[in-house]
């Protein structure tokens, strides 16, 4: 049976209009900046020239017909999906690791939703003016100035969400000539469908629902507890100091210093709002810590400056931690990262951090593999020589055609037969097979367990590599 407050919200609430007040300060410069880097990286690289032989001339193209990702000088192939296990592995470590210590600062100032969501406020301000001139152009009937003000946002919405699909296609074809043959008609139809969706869902999350995203799509704000640790760092609100014994107040006449406050037993917050105001998620930080709450830091911008302007001390609203808000004396918040969850997720980055480093700069031009065909192990030919047979696979990484010679190292070059040729060319980021056969007369077998077949790439020797085999015959298996 529900209780009253779920009968009353249901299941979900239906959106109450969230009008944000800007804000100067610490928290919003570093969220600018954060926002006009990302956005630096998003839309421009695509147009970053970069010179290929066998590919556009684009720094960062997912090449999905050549099934490879070209990042500036390195190629990835199917084959180096380890690197991808790496880097999701990474991630998710990195954002347990950042959580334990400063709680949500990836959703405050990283997610791609809060980036978008601050892009598109910052156009409503622009057209629709400061939150008091939105607040009433949203209350008043429609006429001209809402039609043009209203239509003019979404309008700039929706260019930017279309930008915002066209720059993702760029990642996965020549930007320059996508966009010719996108308004000309004649891109594929997976672009223009991949545009429709993505212009559609961006300005969807990003213009009309905003912190609904965060509030029931996203899961992270609701198990975030589970990450959180006494020691976490998050926003808070020093309710001791806010509210003192009476409470908060108003700085009306006879409470406008702290002696006068402190005197009557009133708290520092003087009641003003504007931490809520400045909210983009729309919750009163003063309540408590909540998973709505992205800790973007922008109420303790709006907090500080009104603590400055009555000459109170800063910090009333902070990045602090439980562990340290309930102390008698708080000290001056720090990241405690001595914890050994802190120092395992730590320890987990730095080691596969490096192992991905070492995995991409160790990597040669080809892989090769060579496996035994086993059944039969061996065959006995009619003049008593013995037979084994060998798979060899090599893939080219190299942004070229590549042409491989193989031989053999520790039995005579006569007994490795190849078939009619003894290289193989192979085209950038595909794989060859080559069907190999050992045949060594009986005394030779006898004293053969093991040797080496070794890969050249033609014209490199330097880069030359061998594989170590068995050899199996009658006298090994029985002797």
């Amino acid at each position: 049976m529900q209780t009253g407050l779920e009968e009353q919200l249901g299941l979900y609430q239906k959106r109450i209009p969230i009008f944000t007040r800007s804000v100067k300060g610490r928290f919003r410069r570093f969220k600018t900046s954060v926002l006009a880097l990302a956005y630096a990286i998003y839309f421009l690289l695509p147009w970053l020239p970069w010179s290929r032989v066998d590919a556009p001339a684009q720094a960062v193209l997912f090449d999905l017909p050549g099934r490879r990702f070209l990042i500036f000088g390195l190629t990835v192939y199917p084959q180096d999906v380890i690197w991808l296990a790496l880097l999701l592995f990474i991630a998710a470590i990195l954002l347990f690791f950042v959580t334990g210590l400063v709680g949500r600062a990836f959703c405050g100032y990283f997610c791609f939703q809060t980036l978008w969501t601050d892009f598109y406020i910052w156009i409503e301000t622009v057209i629709q003016g400061e939150r008091p001139a939105r607040i009433r152009l949203y209350r008043q009937p429609w006429n001209r100035e809402k039609v043009v003000k209203v239509g003019g946002t979404h309008a700039l919405w929706v260019l930017a969400s279309f930008w915002t699909g066209m720059t993702f296609v760029a990642y996965f074809t020549y930007a320059p000539q996508l966009v010719v043959d996108f308004f000309t008609g004649q891109a594929a139809s997976a672009a223009y469908i991949t545009v429709t969706v993505l212009t559609i869902s961006t300005y969807a999350a990003a213009g009309l629902m905003r912190e609904q995203i965060c509030t029931y799509v996203c899961p992270y704000g609701r198990f975030q507890s589970v990450m959180y640790e006494p020691e976490t760092l998050a926003v808070h609100y020093d309710a001791r100091r806010g509210e003192a014994t009476h409470g908060r107040a108003s700085a009306r006449a006879g409470q406008r210093t702290l002696a006068e406050r402190h005197d009557k037993g009133v708290g520092d917050c003087v009641d003003c709002g504007l931490c809520v105001q400045v909210c983009p998620t729309g919750i009163d930080i003063r309540d408590g810590l909540q998973y709505k709450c992205i800790s973007c830091g922008l109420c303790i911008d709006a907090c500080n400056s009104i603590m400055d302007s009555f000459n109170f001390p800063r910090g009333l609203i902070r990045y602090d931690s439980e562990k340290n808000l309930a102390a008698d004396v708080p000290a001056p918040p720090r990241v405690e990262w001595k914890r050994l969850k802190t120092i395992g997720y730590g320890v987990a980055l730095i080691l596969m951090g490096g192992y991905l480093a070492y995995s991409i700069g160790s990597r040669g031009s080809y892989d090769r593999a060579v496996n035994q065909i086993r059944q039969p192990l061996y065959v006995v030919l009619s003049n008593g020589d013995i037979r084994n047979r060998y798979q060899i696979r090599i893939t080219n990484k190299a942004p070229q055609d590549q042409t491989y010679v193989i031989s053999a190292k520790g039995i005579p070059a006569s007994a490795l037969d190849l078939g009619n040729f003894r290289e193989i060319t192979i085209r950038p980021g595909h794989s060859g097979l080559v069907q190999a056969s050992v045949r060594l007369d009986p005394e030779l077998a006898e004293h053969t367990r093991r040797f080496e077949l070794v890969i050249t790439p033609r014209g490199k020797p330097g880069e030359a590599r061998s594989e170590t085999v068995r050899f199996d015959s009658p006298k090994e298996l029985h002797g």
